[in-house]
């Protein structure tokens, strides 16, 4: 007989206790405080604080960090619908914990552009970067994305500038550097500024981006820069 399948699932158990707590915060604190109601007239005030201070960390942990700790292990298993529906829970967004809330606005940001929603992914950037992103490397992605749907949108003035943003600032890994400057370059193609696309797809080559998609777009334009005169 195999005795691991009648060991209890903790991870899974672990989850469940915490997507309850999460999901039913307010009618749990509502019960809290009817408790330490209950306990105060009928017992002693001594003991009956106890269920109303949890009660108002579960309030204040409702409103300032909302369902965020869950929306990731949503992504990770690839339930991009649960994820949306998590994140429309939350009501009031500017009440999120500041950092908590950059993270909110980038994460729908992420989704808007996934749905193609390139006006609504603008937005929720835009109101990250003012929340205040907490890593310089964040930054330096929210201004990428930025560059990136300007570009798309046809906006070579506000994507070259948001992409200079972005790799002045930093990026988390060669992969997002190599594309801001394959993107600087296509502007410059654009612009028939070959000289400066030269120096940008240069620079992207040199980061060695091991991203699959990345790799292919430099050997394209790999075979365009070659016929550039010059």
């Amino acid at each position: 007989m195999n005795t691991l399948s009648l060991q209890p699932n903790y991870s899974n158990m672990s989850m469940s206790i915490r997507r309850f707590l999460v999901f039913y915060r307010l009618p749990l604190a509502a019960a809290l405080i009817a408790l330490g109601f209950w306990v105060g007239f009928s017992v002693t005030w001594w003991i009956a604080w106890l269920p109303f201070l949890i009660a108002l960390i579960m309030i204040a942990a409702y409103f300032m960090v909302g369902p965020m700790s869950l929306i990731q292990g949503y992504i990770e298993a690839g339930d991009m619908d649960g994820a949306k529906k998590l994140m429309e829970s939350v009501k009031y967004p500017n009440l999120l914990y500041k950092p908590i809330r950059s993270s909110y606005y980038m994460l729908r940001a992420n989704l808007s552009t996934m749905d193609d929603n390139l006006d609504k992914a603008e937005e929720d950037l835009r109101k990250g970067l003012a929340a205040g992103l907490p890593e310089k490397e964040f930054e330096g992605t929210a201004y990428l994305q930025l560059g990136s749907i300007a570009y798309k949108k046809g906006n070579t003035k506000e994507a070259m500038e948001n992409l200079r943003k972005a790799v002045k600032i930093g990026l988390p890994d060669k992969d997002n550097e190599a594309t801001a400057y394959l993107q600087l370059s296509s502007i410059c193609i654009q612009r028939r500024d070959f000289k400066s696309a030269k120096i940008y797809f240069n620079k992207a080559k040199a980061c060695k981006a091991t991203n699959k998609q990345v790799v292919e777009q430099i050997a394209e334009m790999s075979k365009y820069i070659a016929r550039i005169p010059g």
